[in-house]
């Protein structure tokens, strides 16, 4: 794993309909690839396009295994925790959403409490047992090129809400899509290929 670089990022859009800090949620018209039956976390939307972390997707791995490939002491005893598919570009890349601000070196706001970082040094500080944030972490990201989500979403491809933290850190990771659906009003169960935009 290495340092993500600055390609993940994109500039905010100033728009009401801007769409970081929100969850963008698969519907039934995404049926193949990696993002059906996804829901993602929008970290980044602007003119030049939007940047998001998959939220329900794990791998086959643990950060154990991610601290060890990279060298980083942990603490023992500490509880195995997944490690997500958080996108299909530069799954060679950590990134890590979290509570809290933190003296990170690669680190960016995203929305109230919610912090996007990509440096080695909160993996450390996770390993060690001193990071006390609430935090999800995942190899890879979603990125959309300008008007691409648009479009997505103007066919129906995606249903929005807001986040909160307890879908981002607390939900069991095969709860996730109920409770999304929760936020939204309904059943995400019964959801056709017809579904409209929350």
């Amino acid at each position: 794993m290495t340092v993500s670089d600055t390609h993940a990022i994109v500039p905010m859009a100033s728009p009401s309909d801007c769409l970081k800090g929100r969850l963008l949620v698969a519907t039934p018209a995404l049926d193949q690839g990696f993002f059906a039956g996804s829901i993602t976390y929008i970290c980044e939307h602007g003119e030049s396009g939007a940047m998001g972390v998959a939220i329900n997707k794990p791998l086959d791995i643990e950060l154990d295994e991610i601290l060890e490939h990279l060298n980083i002491e942990k603490r023992p005893g500490a509880t195995p925790a997944p490690v997500l598919a958080g996108g299909p570009v530069k799954m060679d890349h950590g990134f890590v959403l979290h509570t809290r601000q933190g003296p990170w070196e690669s680190s960016q706001h995203v929305a109230n409490d919610i912090w996007l970082t990509t440096s080695r040094d909160i993996l450390e500080a996770i390993g060690e047992g001193h990071c006390h944030a609430q935090h999800l972490i995942t190899l890879g990201y979603a990125g959309w090129a300008a008007g691409q989500l648009e479009a997505e979403l103007s066919e129906n491809c995606w249903l929005t809400v807001t986040a909160n933290h307890t879908i981002l850190f607390e939900t069991p990771l095969e709860d996730r899509m109920r409770v999304a659906g929760e936020l939204m009003g309904f059943d995400i169960s019964l959801m056709s290929g017809a579904a409209g935009h929350a």
